[in-house]
């Protein structure tokens, strides 16, 4: 038996802003907020990768989380808590629950990784710990770690892990998880294979381009969802140049810029990043003037 879906379509990213004294902004954080829940967004992901959680104490993340839930109203709200210290999962995983998060988006193990064992035995005890609804994350190629096949079937097994969200890129691992009975719901990772992703059987997206076109987001997974190829495609298409620029330098280094440059937050990271550099802001500035994104 597994979890079921903590939602369908279209879930974004979000960045966590903060003001040029590098404190979090937030009201920068409302306002982004306010603007995916206007649009419609189907879930909203706080302190996942784009949300540079690395670097936020626990009073700032329980801030976030309480914006967060605060300004969500019935939009599911889900908590990054992934950690390459088990007992840090679940302290994060403890934290998200007790503030009403949704449910928890954990990425596999960083840096000192796991033998797929040890990833069993990670998530396992963080879910006896914390009982919190759990997404998998498999993003090999920011953890060095990616969840294998026989693995990935033995965690949907798991009554309390409610997806995966899969960024890996490797088409074939993607089929093959889709084409497991009883496999847990699929979640697209990389923005630019939504549309493919979701004509696989994805069931939708944690999105990243998002937090720039909510609405054009949202366009590929309900046409997706609806089975409307080819809008679904024509979508995917149009939104293909902007999401090559978010990902030129590493995330979320230019989806901050862009930001800035719709005047939603200020242009501002925490070490060891930085803003984004030239030739890639010019690239970004010239896309994000040819379209309004609402």
């Amino acid at each position: 038996m597994t979890a079921s879906p903590l939602f369908t379509g279209c879930a974004t990213a979000l960045v966590t802003p903060f003001l040029p004294d590098g404190s979090l902004d937030e009201a920068a954080l409302r306002r982004l907020i306010k603007r995916q829940k206007a649009s419609g967004m189907d879930a909203l992901v706080l302190l996942g990768t784009t949300g540079e959680p690395c670097t936020l104490t626990m009073r700032e993340r329980e801030r976030v989380i309480e914006i967060g839930l605060d300004e969500a109203g019935s939009m599911p709200v889900i908590v990054g808590t992934g950690a390459n210290d088990t007992r840090k999962a679940i302290e994060y995983a403890r934290q998200a629950r007790d503030l009403g998060a949704t449910g928890q988006l954990s990425v596999t193990p960083y840096y000192n990784k796991a033998t797929q064992t040890g990833l069993l035995r990670h998530y396992e005890t963080i879910l006896e710990h914390c009982p919190l609804p759990l997404i998998l994350y498999n993003v090999p190629s920011r953890t060095g770690l990616s969840i294998r096949l026989e693995t990935a079937v033995k965690l949907s097994r798991h009554p309390l892990i409610a997806g995966l969200k899969e960024a890996s890129g490797d088409f074939t691992l993607t089929a093959d998880l889709l084409a497991q009975p009883g496999m847990m719901p699929v979640y697209c990772g990389n923005d630019d294979l939504i549309w493919p992703m979701m004509a696989m059987g994805a069931i939708g997206a944690i999105s990243v381009v998002s937090n720039v076109a909510p609405q054009q987001a949202l366009t590929i997974t309900r046409a997706a969802l609806a089975g409307r190829a080819g809008v679904a495609a024509a979508a995917q298409r149009e939104l293909l140049p902007l999401i090559r620029a978010l990902f030129t330098q590493v995330n979320p280094i230019p989806v901050k810029a862009a930001l800035s440059m719709l005047g939603l937050c200020g242009d501002v990271l925490r070490l060891p990043l930085t803003p984004m550099e030239e030739p890639g802001r010019e690239t970004l500035r010239r896309l994000l003037s040819r379209q309004a994104f609402h």
